[in-house]
Order: structure tokens, then C-alpha cells, then sequence
């Protein structure tokens, strides 16, 4: 929804490491799902997400079938601000169309972008930047599961971006070529007990014949530092295509820059049947560093030193002593 992701560890990483920053002590993924998460991965952290899944469809009233493959692909940087996160995203997709409503079966092959799209997001307002009110109580296993009305306020961020088709992609509508607008809405809720609830409405491809309305839905739990369990559903509205797509699967985290994840894909119509397994991996780049908070009371001198501290400090203890 990342509609929710996140990421997908995004459970274990907001939940429990929450700061005023995008930037967590580990990889901040979208993967396994294909919502995507109201934050950032912080400034200076170069991310890659990608995945390779099967392709299986049978349609009913049309009678044919389709089977081959296909990659995605991610590309993230948090750049000059916490809340600014660029994109870059893909999917690739190669298959077989099979039609058997002729004696002789007939072929069609297939390959091209389904869709490739550069983006923005900017995270306009975050509920748990308030440290103190959003770290775990160390003392309370239940007081970390107790439900909080605080966090059904989400933390929501904004996407605009630009998809690229080609001419002729047989993944598109006729006539569908060059550049056309994205635009989303994110929204997350981290609740306790490791739940993050993640919601996506987006409107794709917008001015073209095959503008399209989408929400996607993810439920995520972190039963463990390591592992993470989704489940998602996707609607898709246009005068091209319409759907309904499940996803449920899980995500390992290796290191604390490397994740790797598994899904499984279904619909529940015949106008095609829909069912895909993919796999992926996450793995991040972390170049980030923290800002240095002035507070008013280092009166640096350049090389460490604070003197006028120290001399305030020994004319208390000189007073003290008469």
C-alpha cells in the first residue's frame, strides 16, 4: 500500500527504531509487496530493490494463455532532505501469448516494459517524529502492545512522477507512447506489537486512453527482528484492464543492509486468471550521516575545545571554596 509495505520491514524498522529522521539502522524496503512506504530512506542512502517473478494467465472468454517471466526493479536516494526520496522503477516482462480458438494454436511472443517510471516523494507529515512519545518502553512487554489511539493518525507523503512507454508495447493500450504523469498518495500506521499498516491511492498514466485508478492495501507483522509476514490486495480501474490482485509472502532480513523476500500472486476472476510466484532482494548503500545539533553551549574554538565553558566552570568552584 509499502496499501502497505513496506518495504516491508519497514514493521521492524518504524516501529521500534522511530526518529525524527527517514533514516533507520536497518534497510527501510518496499519489497515484497508493490506498495510503497510514506518514508524515506534518508539522506545519502542509495537503495536497489529488484525481484524476478513467473507469469501465468488463462483467460476464459478469450481462450488463450500466457506463460514466461518477468523483472522488477527499484532504485532509491534520499536526497537533500530527510523527507525527499527520488525513484526510479520498472518492470520488465517476457512472456508467450498462446490463443487456441483456432484449430491450430497460434503464438504470439511477447517482451517490453510494462512500466518504467521516474518519481519523487516527499513525506508532508509524520505523526512520530515526537522521540520520546514513539520509542518502545523497555520495562513493559504489554505496555508496547497495549493499542494506542495515537497511531491511527498515519504518516502520509506525497508522489509525483513520469512514466515512458514505447510505441507498440503490447503491455499497453494502442496507442499509448512517450511520457505520461503519476501521481500517489501514501499513508502508514505503525501500530504495537509490530503491525504497520501501509495504504497506496494511485492515479497512473494520467491524459492517456488507459488512465487508470489504483489502491493498494498492505497488512505487515514483524514477529521477530528477522522475519516479516504480509498480506496485500491491489484494485485496478480503467477502461484497459480492471483487477483485483492478492499477495501475501514474507521477507528475511540477512544484515542489516540485505533483505530477501518471497510472494506469491493470485486473482480471483477467469478474464485472465492470475497467479505468479516471485522472489527478490533488497540491498542498500548507506552513505548517510546525522546531522550535528547545535545546542548553544559548545563554544567550540575549532579544535575541540570549549574555554569559555571551563572558565565559567572553575570561577563557580573558586566562589564555592570561599
Amino acid at each position: 500500500m509499502r496499501i502497505l509495505k513496506s518495504a516491508l520491514f519497514i514493521i521492524f524498522i518504524i516501529s521500534f527504531n522511530v526518529t525524527s529522521a527517514q533514516y533507520t539502522e536497518v534497510i527501510n524496503s518496499n519489497r515484497p509487496g508493490v506498495s510503497k512506504s510514506a518514508f524515506s530512506v534518508g539522506t545519502g542512502v542509495v537503495q536497489f530493490e529488484t525481484g524476478a517473478f513467473t507469469v501465468k494467465e488463462e483467460h476464459a472468454l478469450l481462450d488463450y494463455d500466457v506463460s514466461g517471466f518477468g523483472l522488477d526493479f527499484g532504485l532509491r536516494y534520499g536526497l537533500f532532505f530527510e523527507q525527499l526520496e527520488l525513484s526510479l522503477e520498472g518492470v520488465y516482462q517476457n512472456d508467450t501469448q498462446t490463443y487456441y480458438s483456432s484449430t491450430i494454436p497460434t503464438e504470439n511472443k511477447r517482451s517490453n516494459f510494462k512500466n518504467l517510471t521516474l518519481g519523487a516523494k516527499y513525506l508532508i507529515y509524520d505523526p512520530y517524529k515526537n522521540v520520546e512519545e514513539a520509542k518502545p518502553n523497555l520495562y513493559s512487554y504489554h505496555a508496547n502492545r497495549k493499542f494506542s489511539w495515537k497511531s491511527l493518525i498515519p504518516a502520509i507523503s506525497v508522489y509525483a512522477g513520469a512514466n515512458f512507454d514505447t510505441k507498440n508495447n503490447p503491455y499497453t493500450d494502442y496507442g499509448i507512447e512517450g511520457f505520461s504523469p503519476k501521481i500517489m498518495i501514501a499513508t502508514q500506521n505503525n501500530f504495537n506489537g509490530g503491525w504497520v499498516f501501509v495504504m497506496n491511492l494511485i492515479k497512473d498514466r494520467i491524459g492517456t486512453d488507459q488512465s487508470d485508478f489504483s489502491y493498494i492495501l498492505t497488512l505487515t507483522h514483524s514477529f521477530t527482528p528477522q522475519w516479516v509476514v504480509f498480506g496485500e490486495t491491489q484494485g485496478i480501474n480503467s477502461d484497459f484492464y480492471a483487477d483485483n490482485i492478492f499477495r501475501f509472502g514474507g521477507a528475511y532480513l540477512w544484515t542489516k543492509d540485505f533483505q530477501l523476500d518471497a510472494n506469491i500472486a493470485f486473482n480471483t476472476k477467469d478474464t485472465p486468471t492470475v497467479f505468479n510466484i516471485a522472489f527478490g532482494a533488497s540491498y542498500r548503500l548507506d552513505f548517510h550521516k546525522d546531522k550535528k545539533i547545535d545546542n548553544g553551549n559548545s563554544n567550540n574554538d575549532g579544535n575541540g575545545k570549549m574555554r569559555k565553558n571551563k572558565k565559567k566552570k572553575k570561577k563557580k568552584t573558586e566562589d564555592f571554596d570561599s
